[in-house]
């Protein structure tokens, strides 16, 4: 059997033996917006460390468990705190939370973000839908021997964000008046913030966000056949838009302030996932 497959399968044992419930719905918390988990109507939690082989959350502001419950009437899985690329694990663990919910039953990911913003009208405290993305130096997940159980060898990506979806978004932003800017998202691999050249370089490339995970984590998703959306919080202005240097805690304090319209914005948007699941 192919070991990433197996350390799959052995994650989804080991999560079936603790928890029964079917979620629908997958969303992933970025920085600093992982209070949103205290909107779910909780049935069950599940810390990282009570699987076996998951990998666990190092970052601050990453809690490092799964909620299962309801928003509104919808089953979902939370996972507050996701794992990143930077902090030494393999892309295949980087991307087994996401391919491990697809397996417990969601159909839909929602994934979410903290971002630099590089498109010159955005200013810290944006919402941005992501319509398309660029992977800069972070290893495809898809890369080594194709796991058939999960995909196709060869999947196509162009609609990695679900056009329905995005329109779902567009409509809840509108009912919860959030201005939700629309671009592409890039990501880097991190830790390290990207240079002000970087930046110049992404900007001429038309991207108009930039962070350190997430697109990843759609490539495994789409190649499962999962519906994927996202919305990124722009916490700063990407090196060398500003004189201020970029810090952790300036995005942690963003996503903060930012953080009611967004509890507000993904609460209305699951609700009218409903007709696609």
């Amino acid at each position: 059997m192919n070991p990433v497959y197996e350390k799959l399968m052995q994650c989804y044992a080991s999560f079936q033996k603790k928890i029964a419930f079917k979620p629908q719905v997958a969303i992933v918390l970025g920085s600093g917006l992982g209070d949103y988990a205290d909107d779910i109507r909780v049935e069950a939690e599940l810390d990282y460390h009570e699987i076996e082989g998951f990998p666990v959350s190092t970052v601050p502001g990453h809690a490092g468990k799964f909620i299962f419950g309801y928003v509104k009437d919808v089953p979902v899985v939370c996972m507050k705190g996701r794992v990143h690329y930077y902090e030494g694990y393999p892309i295949s663990d980087v991307v087994l939370p996401v391919r491990l919910m697809k397996l417990m039953g969601a159909k839909i990911l929602f994934l979410t973000n903290a971002s630099g913003g590089i498109n010159p009208s955005f200013t810290a405290g944006d919402f941005m839908m992501l319509t398309d993305h660029i992977s800069m130096w972070a290893p495809n997940p898809l890369i080594g021997a194709n796991i058939d159980e999960l995909g196709v060898r060869f999947p196509d990506m162009t609609h990695v964000y679900d056009e329905d979806l995005q329109g779902v978004l567009r409509k809840a932003a509108e009912k919860c008046n959030v201005s939700l800017k629309e671009g592409v998202y890039a990501q880097l691999t991190g830790p390290s913030f990207e240079s002000p050249a970087e930046i110049q370089l992404l900007h001429r490339l038309g991207v108009s966000a930039v962070g350190m995970s997430t697109v990843v984590e759609a490539i495994a998703a789409n190649h499962m056949g999962m519906k994927i959306c996202c919305i990124s919080c722009v916490c700063n202005l990407a090196a060398g838009m500003t004189d201020n240097p970029l810090t952790h805690e300036e995005v942690q304090e963003a996503a903060n302030a930012a953080a009611p319209k967004f509890r507000s914005l993904v609460s209305e948007a699951v609700a009218d996932f409903k007709p696609f699941l």
